[in-house]
């Protein structure tokens, strides 16, 4: 299958320029108790005025980097004694052992309440909405519609995961019912998440929002290039990624032969691409009973509005801080090494709405801790991450000032370098975006 760009989204197929093992792990499984896991040395001091690195402790297979690309001064911290791609002076061990114990505890009543409140909520506002039936009333349900759409993701996005219970089955049975009825295919995006979660922050291997290196970035033509960093076109890429990944990868969430998925997890894809199927031509049918316009006004667009919420959160997660923060390749990469490279978001009063997603780092490291403990967890790591925790805006009511952020990262974060473990985003000065 060919490969697209503009994060999937329909412009024109680029060839892969190097094929990289689809790595495996099972370690997010189950909560990580071996203190011994992910272990790492003493930080690597690095002078960003001389390429050598002195005082080295390679113990435990920590490796010098085959090359690594400083950032300048005016990029990142290290002007101030920090260097935010050197390994961390701590171990996922140590933050775990921070966070509270309850903080791990999984209450599926507490789950399934929220899946009541977010569901009553959307039969609500569609009620209301198909009541009045006017022009006033009709956007203001689209962006409120579009919002629990993005909740209820949320949540079954927890299923997938595993922090909704701890009852594989019930996970199972919410996951289908809440991401098919917002058409997404529940194993298939979530084996292709596990994969996101388990490459974090590293160049090749990670699945959603990895930066393009420089020789694809320039092989795109101009337009397919100023396509994939104007918006809207970025935030409009999720139905396409469902169906052909990220750019340099190829395979469909809805195909079990996909690269996305092991053998024994067939079934399991064919499961949910049905449900999806039997979302769909319920949709269909709806359209024959209600006619195409109610439902294009009614679901059509919220669900648009949903994919506008989900790329706009998973790309902000992963971009736009203001200091430059380092992409992985090789032995430089390590599972907290690729965490502490995301980043959390306020978001004002929805962080209430969609589950606080936007309390990310240390979801991304422990994605198996309840979203109704992440803020308490999050407090509780703080002393032990120290500077490679970066703080997050605060934002008003809505979170209008993330607009600014997402624009002023789509003009500066083009590509990173094809060579170096430890790179960073690099602008393209001839790039112009409108």
């Amino acid at each position: 299958m060919a490969t697209w760009v503009l994060s999937e989204c329909c412009v024109r197929p680029i060839p892969r320029t190097s094929s990289y093992p689809k790595p495996r792990f099972t370690i997010l499984n189950s909560p990580v108790s071996n203190s011994t896991l992910f272990k790492t040395n003493k930080p690597i001091t690095f002078n960003p005025l001389f390429s050598r690195v002195k005082d080295r402790n390679l113990g435990l297979k920590v490796s010098a980097p085959a090359k690594i690309q400083f950032v300048d001064e005016d990029d990142g911290e290290i002007a101030n004694g920090f260097n935010p791609g050197a390994p961390p002076p701590f171990t996922l061990a140590d933050i775990r052992a921070a966070i509270p114990k309850h903080c791990w505890v999984k209450d599926p009543w507490k789950s399934m309440s929220y899946v009541v409140r977010d569901v009553v909520v959307v039969f609500g506002l569609a009620a209301v909405a198909a009541f009045f039936n006017n022009i006033v009333v009709w956007p203001l349900y689209w962006i409120a519609q579009s919002t629990m759409f993005w909740a209820l993701f949320v949540l079954g996005h927890d299923c997938g995961h595993g922090s909704f219970s701890n009852d594989a089955k019930l996970n199972s049975v919410v996951g289908h019912i809440l991401h098919s009825s917002i058409l997404v295919p529940y194993h298939g995006w979530r084996i292709s998440h596990r994969t996101h979660h388990q490459n974090h922050g590293h160049v090749e291997n990670d699945e959603s929002w990895h930066p393009l290196s420089e020789k694809i970035y320039r092989n795109l033509d101009k337009g397919t290039r100023t396509l994939r960093f104007t918006l809207p076109f970025p935030m409009l890429a999720y139905p396409f990624y469902l169906w052909s990944r990220s750019p340099g990868k190829k395979g469909s969430h809805f195909n079990p032969d996909s690269d996305l998925f092991l053998p024994n997890e067939r079934k399991d894809i064919i499961t949910s691409t049905v449900c999806w199927t039997a979302m769909a031509a319920l949709l269909v049918g709806l359209s024959v009973t209600m006619g195409p316009l109610q439902v294009l006004k009614l679901y059509g667009i919220p669900y648009w509005g949903f994919v506008v919420w989900l790329d706009l959160v998973t790309y902000l997660h992963h971009h736009g801080h203001e200091d430059k923060l380092p992409w992985y390749r090789g032995k430089e990469w390590s599972y907290l090494r690729g965490g502490l490279t995301t980043l959390d978001r306020d978001y004002g009063w929805i962080n209430n709405i969609h589950h606080d997603i936007g309390t990310h780092v240390i979801h991304h490291l422990f994605p198996q801790i309840p979203h109704y403990n992440l803020i308490e967890a999050t407090e509780a790591a703080k002393p032990v991450f120290g500077k490679y925790y970066r703080e997050p805006k605060k934002s008003g009511p809505l979170p209008f000032h993330l607009l600014g952020v997402l624009i002023n990262s789509l003009k500066k974060d083009h590509y990173v370098s094809d060579e170096g473990e430890i790179v960073y985003y690099q602008t393209d000065p001839k790039m112009t975006v409108n």
